[in-house]
C-alpha cells in the first residue's frame, strides 16, 4: 500500500524545493565552492567556460541527490530533532516514493554531466556515490559521522581537477586536503546546534564526540584548511591577491573560534557561523581567481 503524505497544504512543487533544500541556498554553494576552487587553479584561472557550467550544475545535481538520500535514511530521526522536523519526509508532507523518484531523476541529471567528463574524472564521480549513499547512515556506527561527509566533498575537487588535467598531482591532494579540513570544521559548528537532540537519540556526531574540546578541534581544522591552501597557492604560484583574501578568510575563522568559546553563546550562531563559511569560501575562489592575472 502506498504511503499518502498528510498535511498536503502545499504544492508538490514548492515541498519538493524545500526537500532538495532550494529554499536554503547555502547548503549547495558549499559543495560547489570546492569543485570551483578546483577547476580555477587547475586551469590556471581560465577554465573552460562549458566545464565551469558541467561542474555548477552537476555539484547541484549531487547536492539535490544527497539531501534526498540523507531524508530518506533520517526520516523517523529528523522527527525528534527541532532543526529538521520539518523536512517534508519527516513532516509525512511527501511520499517516500515520491522522495525516491526526486533522488533518482537528481541522480541521472548528476550522471549526465559526469558523461560530459573524461575517463578519470567520470570514474571519480562514480566511485563518490557510495560515500555519498552511505554517509547518513554513518551517523549510526561512527563517532565522526562528518569525517565521511568530508570526505564525500573531498571527491568535488578530485573531480573537477581532473576534468582539466585528466590526473592527480601534488597540488590536487594539497587542495583536497584543504577541503577536508573545511568540512570538517565547518560542519561540526553545525553539528553544535544538534548536540542535545543527538545525544537524547543516540546518533553520533563530531561535535559530541570532541565535546567541550569542539572549539579547539574546530580550531585545528581551519589552521590544516589555511596551511594546506598555503601550500597549493605556493605551488600553484598565485599572487599577492589570493594572500589577502586568504589572510581575511583566516581572520573570520579566528573569530568563529573565539566566539565558540563563549559558553553562552546562542544555538542560532551556529547556522550563521556555517553561512559565514559561504561567503568565506567564495573569497578564497576570488582570490583564486585574481590571483594569476
Amino acid at each position: 500500500m502506498l504511503e499518502t503524505p498528510q498535511n498536503p497544504q502545499k504544492p508538490l512543487w514548492l515541498v519538493i524545493m524545500r526537500l532538495l533544500r532550494w529554499h536554503k541556498p547555502e547548503g549547495r554553494l558549499i559543495l560547489m565552492i570546492p569543485a570551483l576552487w578546483a577547476v580555477f587553479l587547475a586551469a590556471a584561472g581560465q577554465p573552460p567556460i562549458p566545464l565551469v557550467a558541467v561542474i555548477i550544475c552537476g555539484s547541484i545535481a549531487t547536492s539535490a541527490a544527497g539531501c534526498v538520500v540523507n531524508d530518506l535514511w533520517d526520516r523517523d530521526i529528523d522527527t525528534q530533532v527541532e532543526r529538521t522536523r520539518d523536512r517534508p519526509l519527516a513532516a509525512r508532507t511527501l511520499s517516500i516514493q515520491v522522495g525516491i523518484i526526486v533522488g533518482v531523476i537528481a541522480l541521472i541529471c548528476a550522471a549526465i554531466m559526469a558523461f560530459y567528463l573524461n575517463p578519470l574524472s567520470f570514474w571519480l564521480s562514480v566511485a563518490a556515490v557510495p560515500v555519498i549513499v552511505l554517509y547518513p547512515g554513518a551517523k549510526r556506527v561512527f563517532p565522526i559521522p562528518q569525517l565521511v561527509l568530508s570526505l564525500a566533498w573531498g571527491f568535488a575537487v578530485l573531480i573537477s581537477w581532473s576534468a582539466v588535467t585528466a590526473n592527480l598531482s601534488t597540488p590536487t591532494w594539497l587542495l583536497w586536503a584543504a577541503t577536508v579540513l573545511w568540512t570538517l570544521g565547518f560542519d561540526t559548528i553545525y553539528a553544535m546546534s544538534d548536540r542535545e537532540d543527538d545525544k537524547r537519540i543516540g546518533v553520533n556526531s563530531s561535535a559530541i564526540f570532541f565535546g567541550k574540546y569542539s572549539p579547539i578541534a574546530i580550531g585545528i581544522f581551519f589552521i590544516g584548511t589555511m596551511i594546506f591552501l598555503g601550500a597549493t597557492a605556493f605551488l600553484t604560484h598565485l599572487n599577492l591577491a589570493f594572500w589577502i583574501t586568504l589572510t581575511i578568510a583566516t581572520i573570520a575563522w579566528t573569530g568563529q573560534i573565539i566566539r565558540l568559546q563563549n559558553p553562552k553563546i546562542a544555538n542560532t550562531e551556529y547556522g550563521k557561523m556555517f553561512r559565514q563559511n559561504v561567503w568565506i569560501g567564495f573569497l578564497i575562489l576570488l582570490g583564486i581567481i585574481i590571483g594569476f592575472q
